[in-house]
């Protein structure tokens, strides 16, 4: 029966392309994972799916947010996303935070995006229920106060690669393939992906990868802006991971203040016209004069020394 089924399904796509593209969705739309442990360091913060660790040394200040469900693809369940919700908090509230990286911790996969399976256990009222979570979780990320660098090293559909939307960089091994696939399943990106996307890479690009559920890799994905920076993967599956510490380095002698602000101004000034950007620019700029660490800026500069910010 079940060849039957194939063979019948097999017959009505209409090219190569499009059963290479569903059989990867379906791959990455994998059953729930079984409970496994973690190892993390002495500042990390245990749990079953996911890994938050503070790096330390000539990284510290900088954090990293590990999806750990490798049986079920990093798949967003109601679990993950209610730990993550609550890593992510965490971080917001943690000022010696500089820089959020957030990766997978499962080779060759990002995320696969919601847990199908749990999904189609889920009545009307509860769907609604986890899609605004899981929204929640995406604005969070969105609107952290550090910077968040997304590491795509392996696979992001659906909202996996909202995920990355959210985030302000993205890297991305060559190999990783990205999408936003929710028409296949007669739905639509419901965490964001039809606002950030348009603001990413244009419109017309977004609807065209929506309204088709195309998957791309990283080059192309590089192509069109979608990503920051493109690498070819390593032998260890983290290049990306590893173009994002790089990143993440070069923010962090940086004033702390000054790039939180930054980012304030930016995201909130692409929303408005022109003359109101202006304001808001004025605004947070405002809020800079009153710092130690601008003070510090100028001393270092005139001492012709390195900066020492306090974020004060």
């Amino acid at each position: 029966i079940k060849l039957i089924i194939m063979v019948s399904l097999m017959s009505r796509l209409k090219t190569t392309k499009m059963v290479n593209s569903v059989s990867l969705i379906r791959q990455m739309s994998a059953k729930v994972m079984t409970e496994g442990e973690l190892k993390v360091n002495s500042r990390s913060n245990t749990n079953k799916e996911v890994r938050l660790s503070y790096l330390d040394g000539k990284d510290n200040g900088i954090a990293v947010l590990g999806l750990n469900r490798p049986e079920a693809r990093n798949a967003f369940s109601k679990n993950l996303v209610a730990q993550l919700t609550e890593a992510v908090d965490k971080i917001r509230n943690d000022e010696k935070v500089r820089v959020l990286i957030i990766r997978s911790l499962v080779p060759k996969i990002f995320s696969a995006g919601a847990d199908l399976r749990e999904r189609f256990e889920m009545t009307e009222d509860q769907v609604e229920q986890f899609i605004h979570s899981l929204r929640s979780f995406m604005r969070s990320v969105e609107t952290m106060p550090a910077p968040v660098i997304a590491a795509i090293d392996g696979t992001a559909l659906g909202g996996g690669l909202e995920l990355g939307l959210a985030s302000d960089i993205r890297t991305a091994a060559s190999e990783a393939k990205m999408g936003l696939v929710e028409t296949k399943w007669a739905i639509f990106p419901g965490a964001g992906g039809t606002l950030r996307l348009p603001r990413i890479v244009g419109p017309a690009m977004a609807k065209e990868l929506i309204y088709t559920s195309r998957i791309i890799d990283g080059e192309e994905a590089k192509n069109i802006g979608l990503v920051n920076h493109v690498v070819k993967q390593n032998k260890t599956g983290d290049a990306a991971y590893h173009s994002a510490l790089d990143i993440a380095r070069e923010i962090l002698p940086n004033g702390p203040i000054g790039v939180r602000l930054a980012k304030v101004a930016i995201s909130q000034g692409i929303e408005v016209p022109i003359e109101d950007g202006f304001k808001i620019e004025k605004k947070y700029y405002s809020e800079l004069l009153k710092t130690q660490d601008r003070i510090e800026g100028l001393a270092a500069f005139s001492a012709k020394r390195v900066p020492i910010y306090r974020g004060m």
